[in-house]
């Protein structure tokens, strides 16, 4: 799994598995990448920071109960 924050666009990205997949919009700036079974992907979330409340929420990611500061 990759994640990955891009500050000149505002945009954060979760890749699950790199595959040719197929975008689906959920809303406004939010999509999701299926993989040609229908599992997910990845997920991407443009205006990142209007989204999730501001730049300082993007400086720590928790999987599984393991923090990793970015």
């Amino acid at each position: 799994m990759r994640i990955a924050y891009d500050p000149e666009v505002d945009a954060l990205s979760i890749v699950f598995r790199d595959t040719t997949v197929t975008t689906k919009h959920l809303g406004e700036g939010i999509a999701v990448d299926y993989d040609a079974d229908g599992n997910l992907a990845a997920i991407e979330v443009l205006d990142a920071t209007a989204h999730f409340g501001g730049r300082e929420t993007l400086h720590e990611v928790t999987l599984e109960g393991v923090g990793l500061a970015v």
